[in-house]
């Protein structure tokens, strides 16, 4: 079996990310729209707290594509990951949150730090692309047992 490719990939702003992030607070407004419109007669707290959170959904939305704006990159090496810029991080893991094929959101976690969820867009590097897809999905080698002989070798006894 091949070990996954060593890969470096550019992380940064990705527009597909901020408007599939914008169409789905679009429609959270408009499902908040339609259930305060159905009961308009008896508009109270609920409805209140309700159109707040969609406000709140769209702030913290809008917040995060701005953190993530930074220019980075995300690196394999064939064991570990990393990411080079402001949230640097070295010997990381991740885990392929959504997979939409063209656009991947990735949580890169590492010891001893919080974990930071990163967007990855094909149309940063396509010719590197499949290379991170094999990478990300890659199962991570097992070491060989520190006890067990290499192949062909003679036991001796004492």
């Amino acid at each position: 079996m091949h070990s996954a490719p060593s890969v470096n990939y550019p992380v940064g702003r990705s527009r597909r990310a901020e408007r599939l992030l914008m169409a789905l607070w679009a429609l959270g407004v408009a499902s908040v729209t339609a259930a305060c419109l159905a009961d308009a007669a008896a508009l109270d707290w609920r409805q209140a707290m309700l159109a707040a959170s969609a406000v709140v959904a769209g702030v913290a939305a809008w917040t995060g594509v701005l953190r993530s704006s930074a220019a980075a990159e995300l690196g394999f090496d064939g064991h570990a990951w990393s990411m080079s810029g402001e949230a640097s991080r070295r010997n990381a893991g991740v885990c392929v949150a959504l997979d939409l094929q063209s656009l991947m959101l990735v949580r890169l976690v590492g010891p001893g730090r919080a974990a930071h969820w990163i967007w990855l867009d094909r149309e940063a590097l396509p010719e590197r692309w499949l290379d991170l897809r094999r990478a990300l999905y890659a199962r991570p080698g097992a070491a060989a047992p520190v006890s067990a002989p290499a192949p062909g070798a003679r036991h001796s006894s004492p």
